[in-house]
């Protein structure tokens, strides 16, 4: 009721919630709104020359260094499976392979036409030798490696687990394949004596192979493939 007789009329406020974010809420709420510090700098020729000139004083010594080192390496590469197959298994060398009353003995020379220095590395290589091949890979016991005879399991070891129903040691493919060419050096009349030792990682040794791991009922079927295991020598 209006006392001097004139009409009223409610005034309505609007009040205006202000947000007050904290330290992580206003980073994501800038990060959300795109309103983040960005840095754009300008790409002018006299910028993009400067850098890469700075760039090539700096790369080019180093690689001036290690081309000088690579041409210092001295490599010697030698196939022999082709020129030690006697001319009579020409063609046919798998026979050859096989027959194990035949003498796989054969020399090689080799010519040094650099200073090599100590220490020298011998290694061997492989061709269509597919040991990426899943099957390949998985026919292996790593615990039989470990344990030897205490594991039993060689399911994984397939199509290389068992000869006679006793289980082989070590089983699988990876094994049954050894590679078993064995080199030595001679210059002159005297033998070279080549390391065979800590070729292997030290974690490996200690934590994945025993040491005292002996070849079990190994390579006695009538198919060999790769050398015959000593039962009495263990495989470390």
């Amino acid at each position: 009721m209006d006392v001097d007789g004139g009409s009223t009329s409610d005034a309505t406020t609007e009040v205006r919630s202000i947000p007050i974010h904290s330290g992580r809420s206003k980073a994501y709420y800038q990060f959300t709104q795109q309103s983040l510090p960005a840095c754009k700098p300008v790409l002018t020729p006299k910028w993009i020359i400067s850098t890469f000139l700075l760039l090539g004083v700096i790369c080019i010594p180093i690689g001036l260094v290690t081309l000088q080192a690579s041409r210092n390496v001295v490599e010697i590469v030698d196939r022999y499976d082709t020129e030690c197959i006697p001319e009579a298994y020409k063609s046919n060398r798998m026979s050859y392979i096989k027959d194990s009353s035949i003498l796989k003995n054969c020399s090689r020379i080799l010519k040094v036409h650099k200073y090599m220095k100590a220490p020298i590395y011998v290694y061997y290589q492989l061709d269509n030798f597919y040991q990426n091949h899943r099957r390949y890979v998985k026919s292996r016991s790593d615990k039989q490696l470990l344990y030897g005879l205490k594991y039993n399991d060689t399911s994984s070891c397939a199509p290389e687990e068992l000869n006679n129903g006793l289980p082989v040691v070590p089983c699988g493919l990876i094994a049954w394949s050894l590679f078993n060419d064995t080199f030595t050096f001679i210059h002159g009349r005297k033998e070279l004596k080549v390391n065979r030792k800590n070729i292997a990682w030290k974690s490996d040794r200690d934590h994945k192979f025993g040491k005292k791991i002996y070849p079990f009922n190994f390579q006695n079927g009538t198919l060999i493939g790769g050398g015959n295991l000593d039962p009495n020598i263990p495989q470390s």
